[in-house]
């Protein structure tokens, strides 16, 4: 019972985390139609400035507020300079996200080298729920993802902003008649999806090893979330990360993680085929 209930948490300490990268990916593909490679090295600079405010003497609560905003302006800055000259060519977006993705990553191995950096944990204990004891970072991280979860959809849903936002995903060029500044949506948007994966990891730099190549470890989850639950839909995503953070937890428990994998891989290439749209999408 006890192992049930902790690879029942893990899963969904794992789902929410994955929720915030994969929410990143689909509000900046529907507002921009931009597959965006870099997103998990956005993940490893989040990850990367709680190491240097730690480094610094700083706390790991200063690290944690600083890594969104450091990579919410990281977002910014490649919005302006890179994405904003490839819009509306797809194969263009990606390869020049692709060159960020790896420029970034060289920056992080030359500044912080290339071997793994641990991370001080701020709730080394354990909390018990119901009949065993759970770490209480992990509790922590799902709380945290949970609020940021629910803060973006509320956003989305319930301001007169999120109805601007949907209002450029649904129909860009009528957006653009009625006044809205799309312009200004897109870098917002995109220093927003950033920022979603600066936070997600520097959740999760106290349990992973924290190293130049851990993004990917996130990145590849991510798309498959986005295409298993549909391109550019935020209830998609929700499916998604549910699906595919889910059987990759799982599956980790019962079976080596390659294989793991490979039955995750394989799971989303059967959904796909049976919903090219992905799940929230009706098929016709």
């Amino acid at each position: 019972m006890e192992t049930v209930f902790a690879i029942g948490f893990d899963t969904l300490s794992f789902v929410l985390t994955l929720l915030l990268v994969t929410l990143g990916l689909v509000v900046i593909y529907g507002m921009m139609n931009v597959i965006n490679m870099a997103h998990g090295e956005l993940f490893l600079l989040g990850a990367y400035t709680l190491v240097a405010v730690q480094e610094a003497g700083g706390s790991f609560w200063a690290g944690l507020l600083l890594a969104p905003l450091m990579v919410g302006v990281a977002g910014l800055l490649i919005e302006q300079f890179v994405i904003r000259h490839v819009y509306g060519r797809a194969i263009d977006t990606i390869l020049a996200t692709w060159g960020i993705s790896i420029a970034l990553k060289q920056g992080i191995i030359i500044l912080f080298g290339p071997a793994a950096i641990s991370v001080s944990n701020p709730f080394p204990g354990a909390a018990h729920i119901f009949v065993f004891d759970y770490p209480a970072y992990r509790l922590f991280i799902m709380a945290i993802s949970a609020l940021l979860a629910a803060a973006t959809y509320l956003l989305l849903y319930a301001t007169s902003l999120g109805l601007q936002i949907r209002g450029v995903i649904a129909n860009r060029a009528m957006a653009s008649a009625l006044g809205i500044n799309t312009r200004l949506m897109d870098r917002g948007t995109f220093a927003a999806g950033a920022a979603l994966a600066g936070i997600a990891g520097a959740v999760m730099a106290p349990i992973m090893s924290v190293d130049p190549q851990m993004g990917v470890g996130f990145l590849i989850p991510a798309f498959l979330a986005v295409l298993v639950g549909g391109l550019n839909s935020l209830v998609g995503a929700t499916f998604g990360a549910g699906i595919i953070g889910g059987a990759t937890t799982t599956l980790s428990s019962v079976m080596s993680q390659a294989m793991a994998q490979i039955a995750v891989f394989a799971l989303a290439i059967i959904i796909i085929r049976l919903f090219p749209a992905g799940l929230s999408k009706r098929q016709r």
